[in-house]
């Protein structure tokens, strides 16, 4: 399991996404060159409490491997209960959530408002790290806000309480995802601490992966929103590092491809009613850019089920390929 640690160094990952990260994504990132994904963050407390829904987002398949679970929770016990579970469930390594923004996790003293206590911080990794024989990352924000940016601070607290990597997004948890990740905190992290850092933020091509490579030293680039609708962007990456000049971008048939398998992964996990649901957002990335995707958006946001959503999309690709044929 330790040998994950070393195989991100260089390389592209996939970070962890409430409400997209789930198996039928992760598949299709990998199938690109995504050499380590995370589940969605779980919640300690419902798999301490054996919560079924909470256990669903383990789900995983042989395709899904190497694969990190992020946990979210405050209290050093229970994250360590958590973990060994997770460990017992064949996880590569455990992460531990302390970016989220959102007001439920926060309310409970999860996520990003844990970068208030490093102390606390301290304690969930060493605990953690007692509890499981596998790599613990923790993944951090910038700060809390403006006026308390404290990474460095959080970081080398949990390298010292064990910490195997440390994830920077170099947003401050106030600013959400608004605004321009401060990659300068990454670069401040990566020379403080020992341990491999993993830049997060704003990258949304291979050139930005680039970039925060160049600019900040990290050893691997964790890629989030970058990867909605566009999940080569990881063989464009591998591509670009290794100087191949392959496009990595899909062509229409390829792209459609795409979009079919990760829809058929979605339907063998949930069902086709609710994955129909679900996929209705993806539908959207996929798309976004292309000719005409406005339209083809606004008419499948407002679609009722799976077959109309169906129609409109092959409607759509072959109206594209008309166009592409007349050029």
């Amino acid at each position: 399991m330790w040998e994950v640690i070393n195989a991100i160094k260089g390389q592209a990952i996939l970070a962890p996404l409430a409400g997209i990260t789930n198996l039928p994504f992760r598949i299709i990132a990998r199938s690109f060159g995504c050499v380590l994904a995370y589940t969605e963050m779980v919640s300690a407390n419902g798999l301490v409490r054996k919560t079924d829904k909470t256990f669903e987002y383990l789900a995983t398949c042989a395709e899904d491997k190497p694969l990190g679970v992020q946990l979210f929770g405050a209290d050093p016990e229970l994250m360590a209960a958590a973990a060994a579970i997770v460990a017992e469930r064949g996880a590569a390594l455990i992460d531990i959530n302390m970016g989220c923004p959102v007001k439920k996790v926060i309310k409970a003293g999860a996520g990003a408002i844990l970068m208030k206590n490093p102390a606390l911080i301290a304690r969930i990794v060493a605990k953690v790290k007692k509890a499981v024989a596998l790599p613990v990352t923790v993944k951090i924000r910038s700060g809390w806000n403006s006026r308390s940016i404290n990474a460095v601070e959080v970081a080398a607290s949990a390298e010292y309480s064990g910490a195997d990597a440390v994830a920077v997004h170099g947003r401050t948890a106030d600013q959400g995802y608004r605004g321009a990740a401060d990659w300068r905190v990454i670069a401040a992290v990566k020379k403080a601490v020992r341990i491999p850092v993993i830049g997060n933020g704003d990258v949304w091509s291979a050139q930005d992966a680039l970039a925060l490579w160049r600019q900040t030293g990290c050893d691997a680039v964790m890629v989030g929103r970058g990867a909605l609708g566009k999940p080569w962007i990881f063989k464009e990456i591998n591509q670009l590092l290794t100087r191949c000049k392959e496009d990595g971008n899909p062509d229409l048939a390829q792209r459609y491809q795409t979009i079919e398998h990760h829809w058929t992964l979605e339907e063998q996990l949930c069902g086709s009613r609710a994955a129909a649901v679900n996929f209705r957002k993806h539908l959207l990335w996929y798309t976004k850019g292309l000719e005409g995707s406005s339209r083809f958006r606004q008419i499948v946001g407002k679609l009722p089920d799976r077959e109309s959503m169906r129609a409109e999309l092959d409607k759509y690709f072959q109206h594209l390929a008309s166009c592409a044929g007349r050029k």
